[in-house]
C-alpha cells in the first residue's frame, strides 16, 4: 500500500516553517556604519548626536541614519567610501573619550531577533570584516621581564636575611646589586645563581651585577609575541567570532582578520586592551604633601584615586592580573558591580600571607590601562600611550584569604570588560594599532554573486535534466532540491555556522549527491515498472530498496566530510561543514520529502495505470 504516516506530514511542516522563519534574515542586508561607543561612562546621548551629524556635515557625508542601538551611537552609511571617511573625521573631533570603529549595522527585525534568527556568518572572503594589524612593544615586554627579575633578586635576598641598599635595573638591561657593609657577597652569589641558572652573576666586593644573556633577551622578545597570539586568540573566542585568523607578520607584529563582526568597536578594545589589576598595600604618611614638596618615600609612589585625591602606596605588587587563573562578573553583597577573582598557586600564597600578617591594615587595589593615542605631527601620525592607572578601592583586610576573593569599584561596563580580559589571560607586551580596515565590498560581492550564480546554476541545469527525463518525479525532485537548499541556509544561519567561498562547492556538491539520492529513487521505480509491477507497489518497492543505498553511500560522505573539519583548517572546515549539513539535508529531502510529495500525489487514485516518469 502506498501510505505515509500523518505524523511524518507534521514534522515535515514544522521543518519547512522552521526553516523558512531562519532562513528569512538572509533577505535583510546590512548597513556599512560607523559604531561610536563612550569610554569610562561618556555621554551617549542627543547632544552628542547632534555633534556627530554636525561634523559629517561639514565634510559633506550623508548619513542614513544616526541613532543610538545597543549601548552605542551607530552612524549608518550608503558604502564603504563614506563609511571610511566618516570614521576618519568622528576620530579626529571626538577625541579619546570615545571608541570610533568600522561595523556592519544588522537590519534584521526585531521580532527574527527576539526568537534567535540572524543572517547566515559569511567569512572574511565573502562578507568582508575587519583586518587589524597590531605592532608588539617588545622593548616592554624586555622591561617587564627585567622587573620581574629585580623583584626576585630582592626576594631572594630577604628570605636569605642577605642586607643590601639598592636593587638597580640599567639601560643595557642589567642589574646592579648593592649589599650592605655587613653582608656576605659569596653568599648572595651563591643564592642568586642557585635561584636564576642562567643569569650571570659577576663583580665582587658589596657591588654585583647580574647580566641576561643576550639569548635569552632574543627569546623573550620572541616569546611575548607567541604570547600574545594565544592571548589574542583567547580573547576573540570571548568575542564568538567564527574563523578569525590571527598570524605573525615579520618580526614584532600580529595580523588579526574577524570575519562579519557585528560589534567592531568592542573587538577593537577587546584586542588591544592591556587594563589589569595590581594589589598594592598603604604606606603611611600624607600624599599631599609628599606630593607638594617632591618628597616622596623611597619605597612608595603617588597614585591618584577616581576622585582626584593623592593617595601613598608601596612600589612592591602583592599580586597581579598575571596571576589571576579565573575572574567573572559579579555582584557584590551591596548590589555594587564585582569580579571574583581566583588567583594560581603562586598568587594565592602571596594573597595568603600578606593578609596573614596585615589584618586590619588597609589594601589598594589599582586599575592600570594602557592607552594607544595617535597625534598629527607635520601632516604625519605618531602613535604613543598614555598610561593610566587609578586606584579603584582602598579598603581595611578584615581577614586571612588567599586565592578567592572579590574586587569593587569598578563600574558594570569595566567590571565584564575586566573579567573578560582577566579570563583570556594578559597580554606579555603592549601592542598598538597600526593598521585597520575594512574588507572592501567588491571582493566579498564578488564573491558572493559568483558562489550564488553557481548554487543557481547547478540547481536549474538539474531541474531542467529532471523535469526532461523523469517528467513529473523530476519536477517533485527540483522541490526536495529547493527545501534542501532552505534546510541548509536555515541551520548555518541558526548554529552561526560560516559561510566561505569553498562552502559554496560543498553547497553544489551536497547538490549533486542529493540528486544522485533521487536518481537512485527514480531508476529503481523504473525498474519495478519494468519488471511488470503495479505502479503503487512500485513506488513503495523503490523507495524501499533505494533508502538503503542512498544511507550507505551518504555515510561515506559525511565521514569524509568530519574528517576534513577534525583535521583541516579554514577553508577546508567551512567546506566540510556546508557540505556535511548539505548531506544531511538531502537525505531527509530525497527519503522523506519526496516520498511525501509523492504519496499526496498518487495515493487516492485507485485506478492508477501509469507513472509520468
Amino acid at each position: 500500500m502506498l501510505e505515509f504516516p500523518r505524523w511524518k506530514y507534521f514534522v515535515i511542516l514544522l521543518v519547512l516553517a522552521l526553516s523558512l522563519v531562519y532562513a528569512l534574515p538572509n533577505v535583510f542586508q546590512s548597513d556599512y556604519a560607523v559604531q561610536i561607543t563612550g569610554n569610562r561612562g561618556a555621554a551617549l546621548d542627543d547632544a552628542l548626536k547632534g555633534r556627530v551629524a554636525g561634523y559629517l556635515d561639514q565634510a559633506g557625508v550623508q548619513p542614513k541614519s544616526v541613532a543610538i542601538e545597543n549601548d552605542s551611537l551607530m552612524v549608518r552609511l550608503a558604502d564603504a567610501e563614506s563609511q571610511t571617511l566618516a570614521a576618519d573625521i568622528l576620530r579626529e573631533n571626538l577625541g579619546e573619550n570615545y571608541t570610533v570603529a568600522l561595523n556592519l549595522a544588522s537590519n534584521v527585525p526585531p521580532w527574527l531577533q527576539r526568537i534567535g534568527a540572524q543572517p547566515m556568518v559569511l567569512g572574511l572572503d565573502l562578507q568582508g570584516g575587519v583586518h587589524f594589524v597590531l605592532q608588539v612593544d617588545q622593548k616592554a615586554a624586555l622591561e617587564k621581564r627585567v622587573d620581574g627579575y629585580v623583584e626576585d633578586i630582592r626576594v631572594t635576598l630577604r628570605d636569605n636575611r642577605i642586607r643590601y641598599t639598592a636593587v638597580d635595573r640599567r639601560p643595557d638591561h642589567s642589574i646592579t646589586v648593592t649589599l650592605a657593609a655587613d653582608a656576605d657577597p659569596a653568599k648572595a652569589r651563591e643564592q642568586l645563581a642557585k635561584v636564576m641558572p642562567t643569569l650571570t652573576v659577576e663583580g665582587e666586593g658589596n657591588r654585583l651585577a647580574v647580566r641576561i644573556p643576550e639569548t635569552e633577551l632574543t627569546q623573550i622578545a620572541g616569546s611575548a609575541i607567541e604570547q600574545n597570539i594565544a592571548t589574542l586568540r583567547n580573547r576573540v573566542n570571548q568575542l564568538g567570532v567564527s574563523e578569525p585568523i590571527i598570524q605573525r607578520q615579520g618580526n614584532d607584529r600580529i595580523v588579526v582578520q574577524l570575519p562579519g563582526v557585528q560589534d567592531t568597536a568592542a573587538a577593537k578594545r577587546m584586542i588591544g586592551a592591556t587594563a589589569t589589576l595590581e594589589y598594592r598595600a598603604m604606606v603611611d604618611g600624607n600624599a599631599a604633601d609628599a606630593l607638594a614638596s617632591g618628597r616622596v618615600p623611597p619605597e612608595a609612589k603617588v597614585y591618584f584615586r577616581r576622585d582626584g585625591s593623592p593617595i601613598l602606596l608601596n612600589k612592591r605588587v602583592i599580586v597581579t592580573g598575571d596571576q589571576m587563573v579565573s575572574a567573572t562578573s559579579a555582584i557584590d553583597q551591596n548590589g555594587q558591580p564585582a569580579v571574583s577573582v581566583t588567583l594560581n598557586n603562586v598568587g594565592g600564597d602571596r594573597m595568603f600571607e600578606f593578609t596573614s600578617a596585615n589584618v586590619g591594615k588597609p589594601m589598594a587595589v589599582v586599575y592600570t590601562e594602557r592607552i594607544p593615542q595617535v597625534t598629527i605631527v607635520n601632516g604625519q601620525e605618531v602613535r604613543s600611550f598614555k598610561v593610566r592607572e587609578e586606584v579603584i578601592n582602598v579598603a581595611n583586610i578584615s581577614g586571612v584569604f588567599g586565592k578567592n576573593f572579590q574586587t569593587t569599584g569598578l563600574e558594570k561596563a569595566e567590571a565584564d570588560d575586566l573579567a573578560k580580559l582577566l579570563r583570556a589571560g594578559s597580554l606579555a607586551a603592549p601592542m598598538d594599532f597600526v593598521e585597520e580596515r575594512i574588507v572592501g565590498p567588491s571582493l566579498g560581492k564578488e564573491n558572493v554573486e559568483r558562489g550564488v550564480t553557481a548554487v543557481l546554476y547547478a540547481f536549474l541545469f538539474t531541474l531542467v535534466f529532471f523535469g526532461i527525463y523523469y517528467r513529473m518525479f523530476g519536477l517533485i525532485t527540483g522541490v526536495a532540491l529547493l527545501f534542501n537548499l532552505l534546510i541548509v541556509v536555515a541551520v548555518m544561519s541558526l548554529f552561526t555556522a560560516t559561510m566561505t567561498l569553498p562552502g559554496f562547492a560543498g553547497l553544489a556538491l551536497s547538490i549533486g549527491l542529493s540528486v544522485d539520492a533521487n536518481v537512485l529513487i527514480n531508476e529503481r521505480i523504473r525498474e519495478e515498472l519494468r519488471a511488470g509491477v503495479p505502479p503503487k507497489a512500485a513506488i513503495v518497492t523503490g523507495y524501499d530498496k533505494a533508502s538503503g543505498t542512498i544511507l550507505d553511500a551518504n555515510l561515506t560522505a559525511i565521514i569524509a566530510g568530519i574528517a576534513l573539519y577534525a583535521f583541516g583548517t579554514g577553508p577546508l572546515k567551512g567546506f566540510a561543514v556546508t557540505l556535511v549539513i548539505g548531506i544531511l539535508a538531502s537525505m531527509f529531502t530525497a527519503i522523506t520529502v519526496s516520498r511525501a510529495i509523492v504519496t499526496l500525489l498518487y495515493a487516492r487514485r485507485k485506478k492508477l495505470k501509469t507513472l509520468a516518469i
